[in-house]
């Protein structure tokens, strides 16, 4: 269990320390976790002399990563102007595909094309609008649950996440109200008799989409398996019991209200938010596993899942701050910003691999 004695000294990155290091005509950015782990961003060599602004849109957990390779990226290149901001990678794909935003920052790989969606996809969406981009892993997470440090739960299965998060779950007041429905679905688990308040990500976002797969909360998942039109591939809709958010710093001061808080973030946000805070440990089928850097590294943590960034490859060409920025990103020095900001570094050829993509693009 990571308990708060395990959770680092972190620095509060404050909006207009942001503000100030964005320098640009778009919208001002978000704020990343509002305690982040004290190893701040590596700088290191990269060209100098570049000039022009770049903006970029979209995951609210990649965008700490983003804002710390750009501030790196600034001190080495002043004349170099930036925005990151963090809506969610849902309304950062509806900007990039309408050719609105250099780069979106994604928690989750692009939707598809899918027929049966009526080309409103993100894909044919970016392809109807000649958008052409390259999609880069840049890291892993973990999306952690977590709950209040009083909460007696230290371990959750795929069936209580569908008992407490998924859609059969709209009137559960308690989270002892789960309890039948996740015993139906084999779970051995004593829910306790405590009032179930859940702060979480909304549809908008990247975490939502991935929470859903990885939880089993889908029309293919291992938990349930059977949706239809009353029990759609969703979380809970949102009410008295829940509360979605797009900011994830709003979102760990749901869970640390108090006993029978609910809720889940990145890792980073996670590891940053103090000791009001625990992470509660999941069975994916093979025994409780806490989220750590070595077990998202490894994969055993059952919600562990890449991170990636898009960026336009038109505007890669036309832009040179667009090109340079990202060939800081993948740098050694440049990626070193992933564990700076508190999430998990890739293996050698899997940083290679996406090296390799965005040379042969």
């Amino acid at each position: 269990m990571i308990s708060g004695t395990r959770i680092r000294s972190a620095l509060i990155i404050g909006v207009a320390l942001i503000l100030a290091a964005c320098a640009g005509p778009k919208a001002s950015p978000t704020t990343g976790p509002t305690n982040p782990p004290s190893s701040g961003p590596t700088t290191g060599p990269t060209a100098a002399g570049v000039s022009g602004q770049i903006f970029v849109s979209g995951s609210s957990t990649v965008q700490p990563i983003s804002q710390a390779v750009s501030e790196a990226f600034k001190a080495a290149n002043p004349n170099f102007g930036f925005t990151v901001e963090g809506p969610g990678t849902g309304p950062g794909f509806a900007a990039f595909c309408a050719g609105d935003t250099d780069v979106n920052d994604a928690s989750r790989k692009i939707k598809p094309d899918d027929p049966a969606k009526e080309g409103d996809e993100e894909a044919t969406v970016c392809a109807n609008n000649n958008i052409d981009y390259t999609e880069l892993k840049v890291a892993y997470d973990g999306i952690t649950v977590m709950t209040h440090p009083e909460t007696p739960i230290e371990c959750l299965t795929k069936a209580d996440l569908y008992a407490l998060f998924g859609p059969e779950s709209d009137s559960f007041a308690k989270w002892s109200d789960a309890q039948a429905l996740a015993t139906e679905l084999g779970s051995t688990t004593v829910l306790p008799d405590l009032a179930l308040q859940i702060t979480a990500p909304g549809e908008e976002s990247g975490t939502y989409d991935a929470f859903l797969e990885l939880a089993g909360i889908t029309a293919t998942g291992t938990t349930r398996g059977k949706f239809d039109a009353d029990h759609p591939a969703a979380l809970r809709l949102p009410g008295p019991n829940y509360t979605a958010s797009p900011d994830d710093n709003v979102i760990v001061a749901g869970v640390e209200s108090g006993a029978g808080s609910l809720g889940f973030v990145g890792f980073a946000y996670f590891e940053g938010a103090g000791s009001n805070v625990k992470a509660v440990a999941i069975d994916g089928g093979n025994g409780c596993v806490t989220p750590s850097r070595d077990t998202i590294a490894d994969g055993t943590y059952p919600l562990s899942r890449p991170l990636y960034i898009y960026p336009n490859n038109a505007k890669a060409d036309s832009n040179p701050a667009v090109q340079a920025w990202v060939d800081y990103y993948l740098s050694d020095a440049g990626i070193a910003n992933v564990s700076g900001v508190g999430y998990v570094s890739l293996p050698a050829d899997v940083l290679q691999a996406s090296r390799d993509a965005w040379t042969n693009r």
